[in-house]
């Protein structure tokens, strides 16, 4: 077993698929497939299943991942510690919510440990490809919510995806608009105040499901609805059309602009605010930093966001 083996293994299992892996790699496709066959030989076990669609971790798979990464993170920090060649790029990887608390403790970490050289992706996505991304090891650690309505379906799809969720906060339901929205000027919105008002939502992809939205209150009918793909476009729309959105309440005048204010909506409802990680997987360095600098970030969000 040699520690190229045990990247080999890391990077198919991040890409999903050996083809793209060998290309990530710089090596051609049979000779990963070999390496990855005589490391499954002489441990007994195998670690991918091959289907038509790419690869996936067995059980044993999943297991082993976990304590190449650990050695793997282990020989970068003796690399770091003692060799005077250039390290090696930092690798880390996030999928959440569109939380702006999400991405405030991404550039901590990054601020704080990003070093000279690094890759790190910060993936604001569908609310499926979170479970998908943590649970395949594309992303280390994922940002979503629970609540009444959506929690048996997402916890359950949370425990098919082998991952575990960690409450940070619970939020209040709140309104997001713009200054210049009538609606900014009241203290409480209520459902029949957003009755004229278009509904700003994003999309979900395939799993379009009204358990898997990011929003509360989703299944509410409207007369005016737009989906989105991204935060920007959401907040562009919500301030040139007077459109609405509906979150935690949380919010960064720096990530999303001055002119976006937060209202507190009167409903009987609430929004459990958490991280997911894989079940019985050791976190990376960068992952329990991570989750360190979201809870110093949770830890500053106040009642009247």
């Amino acid at each position: 077993m040699t520690l190229n083996q045990l990247r080999y293994v890391v990077e198919a299992a991040a890409a999903g698929s050996i083809t793209e892996a060998a290309q990530r790699l710089f090596i051609t496709q049979p000779s990963l497939t070999a390496a990855i066959h005589a490391l499954e030989e002489e441990l007994g076990i195998v670690i991918f299943r091959r289907t038509n669609k790419g690869i996936t971790l067995t059980v044993k798979g999943e297991e082993f991942l976990a304590y190449a990464r650990q050695l793997l993170e282990q020989e970068a920090l003796i690399r770091e510690r003692y060799s005077k060649r250039q390290r090696k790029k930092q690798l880390f990887c996030v999928s959440a919510q569109h939380y702006s608390f999400a991405v405030e403790a991404f550039v901590d970490l990054l601020r704080e440990y990003g070093g000279a050289e690094y890759e790190f992706h910060m993936r604001e996505t569908e609310t499926y490809k979170i479970l998908e991304d943590v649970g395949g090891f594309r992303s280390e650690v994922g940002v979503l919510y629970l609540n009444p309505y959506n929690e048996t379906i997402v916890r359950r799809a949370i425990e098919d995806h082998g991952l575990l969720f960690t409450p940070l906060f619970t939020a209040r339901p709140h309104v997001f608009v713009s200054k210049r929205n009538p609606l900014a000027a009241r203290a409480m919105i209520t459902l029949p105040d957003l009755a004229e008002y278009p509904r700003l939502s994003y999309e979900q992809g395939s799993h379009n499901a009204f358990y898997y939205a990011e929003e509360i209150q989703s299944t509410r009918p409207v007369k005016k609805d737009i989906i989105v793909t991204d935060r920007a476009t959401l907040f562009n729309l919500l301030i040139g059309l007077d459109g609405y959105t509906i979150s935690s309440g949380v919010i960064n005048e720096e990530l999303n602009g001055p002119e976006i204010v937060a209202r507190p909506l009167a409903v009987d409802d609430f929004m459990e605010i958490g991280y997911l990680t894989r079940r019985n997987i050791r976190l990376s360095r960068f992952g329990k930093v991570y989750i360190e600098k979201l809870q110093q970030r949770v830890s500053q969000v106040t009642p009247s966001e």
